[in-house]
């Protein structure tokens, strides 16, 4: 028996395919099935042309044989067959695509949905086996032909007996070593699970014989083994259906058998795209934030099918950082696939895609928030995070996307209130959106720096959480609306009285409050009279571009160094508590001391600030109890 020599590449080639194109083993398995079906689709494709074929689909179809005593695993198929010079001509040379040779035949023929388009995932069967046996027989030949394998040393063809038309491909599996446990392949519930992941939606049947459980006889407890051949994948995948044949609950079922989530989803997106680059997909927008989402370890991403084959579990690229809380799949034949077809090539198709799909899930979002608000809501309690960081990220790059499906909390209207709600009922003399930071709605609520604004109608935005004014300093304005922080220096809400009255105080009380600022030493940048004091004796506000609240987060964070905001102490002048200061300031040094000090640690402590010594701090207030 003459042993050919492979004709196209060395055996540095096929160690190369083996060991570096595919990075996981089990894909051997998607590939022989991809192939198999591809060898039925050239039946299909030939009897439109043919009027002596009758293409009859039930008669097609893939079967898988484990035989763990010969250590075989069989795939065959009932497609075209080979024959002795296409066995030479494509496993005989690395690289040479049947398939694509067949595409490229017959492209003026629509819904070529072949996926084997460079002839190397045949020879991933030798990462798993070091025996492979092909057995086939071409349409309209009497004659089947065997091809075999060791690797790269070559190959044999010799004449062999099979009785119908179709290929065998037999692989002999390798030992067992410390690396790797190459019995898992012969394995019923390993092969049932490598289909189930990569080969679902083949659109023929893929066979195998199972293992079932059935009482020895009637009402006996007694239960015995057989085997039946079953149907191990779905075939018709749910985003080739019409979305008129498909009930919320099939979109349910499917998100709980890809594992997307336990929860139930709140929203799906099913598309169907027709255009420059032809995919669908089917979108899920999740109703629970998944454990891990805020760690390192989520991984975001779309399961990516090209012709209903999975090619990547999480194609990240296909999301936005923003939107990476969307689950679900894309299915597209017009993508260009790299050798392995484990990844892809950067290029138009993709960018287009992912386009389109951020363009939707916005739309969708947008929808959810006019047509169904409270499902909105229970959406933006789990991710609303995420979408203020990206309005915060790569330098508000994504604000405008993301600006409209923002929501915080109204002192007015007690709920979740858009940006555009809030500036839709702005009175007409408002010139700020006017916000507060606080740990929480309820401490907000009793800040005195929010007296002001509230005094005057105004609404106020709640921000609790620590990215909050992170993203509206980045957005800065909406609608041509600046957002103000209660805290700010300036308000823009005095009239031009108050704005007198205030100089005056400033000039008549610049003594004592010189005198505080020196005994609060660099604590603060300085102390004056408040301009939106009320009821309360004294706060804190910042100047310049980092608040009070910003400093705070800030500071939580690794490597934060000595991040501090330009403090200023603001008294109410129309206090009783300023009359006591006037007092001291007059007569007392002493008691000057004792009542600034506990006036600035009781603003850092309305701030939610921590004292620099809670022991001086009680003492304090002994003293004056005395």
């Amino acid at each position: 028996m003459m042993k050919h020599e492979f004709k196209a590449e060395s055996k540095r080639l096929l160690e190369m395919m083996i060991n570096s194109i595919y990075t996981q083993k089990e894909i051997f398995l998607r590939e022989l099935i991809s192939n198999a079906s591809d060898a039925i689709d050239k039946i299909y494709y030939k009897a439109l042309t043919d009027d002596s074929l009758v293409f009859d689909k039930d008669n097609y179809y893939i079967k898988i044989t484990a035989d763990k005593s010969a250590r075989t695993l069989t795939i065959s198929d009932t497609g075209i067959g080979m024959t002795e010079e296409d066995l030479e001509s494509h496993l005989g040379v690395i690289a040479k695509s049947g398939s694509l040779a067949f595409k490229q035949e017959n492209e003026a023929k629509e819904d070529h949905n072949i996926i084997g388009q460079f002839g190397v995932g045949f020879y991933s069967a030798f990462m798993v086996a070091d025996t492979v046996t092909v057995i086939s027989r071409a349409l309209g030949a009497d004659q089947a032909y065997k091809w075999e394998s060791q690797g790269a040393d070559g190959y044999t063809i010799t004449p062999a007996e099979k009785a119908t038309v179709g290929t065998e491909i037999i692989l002999r599996i390798k030992e067992n070593t410390e690396e790797d446990q190459y019995d898992e392949y012969l394995e019923e519930y390993r092969l049932r699970a490598i289909v189930k992941k990569y080969s679902d939606f083949i659109r023929y049947p893929i066979k195998m014989d199972v293992t079932k459980h059935r009482p020895k006889e009637e009402g006996d407890k007694e239960f015995e083994e057989y085997r039946e051949e079953e149907t191990i994948n779905s075939m018709v995948p749910i985003w080739r259906k019409n979305r008129n044949e498909l009930k919320d609950e099939d979109y349910e079922n499917f998100y709980n058998e890809k594992r997307y989530g336990f929860d139930k989803p709140l929203k799906h997106i099913h598309i169907n795209a027709d255009g420059a680059v032809v995919y669908k997909a089917i979108l899920f927008i999740p109703e629970t934030t998944p454990f891990d989402y805020y760690t390192k370890e989520y991984e975001k991403g779309l399961e990516l099918y090209s012709g209903g084959v999975l090619i990547m579990n999480k194609c990240g690229d296909l999301l936005p950082d923003y939107f990476s809380f969307v689950k679900g799949m894309v299915d597209s034949e017009d993508l260009s696939l790299n050798i392995s077809r484990e990844m892809l090539q950067h290029d138009r198709q993709l960018t287009q895609i992912a386009k389109h799909i951020k363009s939707r899930i916005k739309s969708e979002l947008q929808s959810l928030l006019k047509d169904d608000r409270e499902k909105y809501e229970k959406f933006y309690q789990s991710f609303g995070r995420q979408l203020k960081f990206g309005v915060y990220n790569d330098y508000g790059a994504n604000k405008d996307t993301l600006q409209d499906l923002l929501l915080f909390y109204s002192s007015k209207e007690r709920k979740l209130v858009s940006l555009d709600e809030y500036v839709s009922r702005m009175p007409e003399d408002q010139k700020y959106i006017y916000y507060a930071t606080g740990e929480s709605n309820e401490r907000i609520e009793k800040l005195p720096q929010t007296e002001l604004v509230a005094d005057k109608g105004y609404e106020i935005l709640y921000f609790t959480d620590d990215i909050d004014e992170f993203a509206i300093k980045i957005l800065q304005k909406y609608k041509e609306k600046e957002f103000k922080s209660v805290s700010s220096g300036d308000l823009g809400i005095e009239s031009d009285d108050e704005a007198e009255k205030n100089e005056a105080d400033a000039d008549e009380n610049k003594p004592l409050f010189e005198a505080m600022q020196e005994i609060l030493g660099g604590k603060v940048k300085a102390v004056k009279a408040s301009k939106r004091l009320r009821s309360h004796p004294v706060c804190l506000s910042a100047e310049g571009e980092l608040s009070i609240e910003m400093e705070k987060v800030l500071r939580a964070m690794p490597d934060s160094r000595d991040i501090q905001a330009d403090k200023v102490l603001e008294i109410n002048v129309n206090h009783d508590v300023f009359k006591a200061l006037k007092v001291a300031h007059a007569s007392d040094q002493e008691k000057l001391k004792l009542y600034t000090g506990l006036l600035y640690n009781q603003a850092m402590l309305i701030e939610g600030l921590p004292i620099q010594d809670p022991v001086d701090f009680t003492n304090d207030i002994c003293k004056i109890m005395v």
